[in-house]
């Protein structure tokens, strides 16, 4: 139905727990000899899976939560950074309540004549190389204040406050 020989990138949504996750990416390493599906990547993994996975099959990404207000996946996007993995973080704007912050990020946000959303989305890029943000976009002016967040440059005062501050001040 794609009308594709191939699939560039097969991003593994979630892990079944009914399902070893060896033989989850063991099927996918199959595809993958069988030339029908070009790359893997995985979403929703902590380190241990991702080494596991690793020892199967190539990953090339992995999209986790991650967001400056919600740091769970940190131990991830480390072990991707050590392996030049990419890391897709979802929810990079934590649901929209990001974006409608009055705290710290709003803060930030006015001294850059930004939005707090933009603020939010260029943590993520200077705190990762590997960082490949995926916001949703509900308009074509909100696909632009999201990719503007790209020239936005944070002080490193900026960027270490926002990352130690806690979620309530952001």
């Amino acid at each position: 139905r794609l009308r594709v020989d191939r699939i560039d990138l097969y991003q593994l949504h979630s892990i079944d727990p009914q399902v070893s996750l060896e033989e989850s990416v063991g099927m996918l390493a199959e595809l993958r000899e069988q030339g029908k599906i070009r790359h893997v990547g995985l979403s929703n993994v902590d380190a241990r899976q991702l080494a596991a996975a690793r020892e199967v099959v190539p990953i090339v990404s992995v999209q986790n939560r991650f967001n400056v207000g919600d740091r769970y996946s940190e131990s991830v996007l480390e072990a991707c950074e050590g392996a030049g993995i990419a890391f897709l973080p979802w929810f990079p704007l934590g649901l929209g309540e990001l974006a409608r912050s009055t705290g710290r990020l709003a803060q930030v946000a006015r001294s850059h004549g930004a939005t707090p959303a933009q603020i939010a989305l260029a943590w993520l890029l200077k705190r990762s190389e590997i960082m490949v943000p995926i916001p949703g976009t509900s308009s074509v002016e909100h696909l632009e204040e999201n990719v503007g967040a790209a020239g936005l440059e944070l002080t490193e005062s900026e960027f270490a406050d926002l990352s130690r501050a806690p979620v309530s001040s952001l």
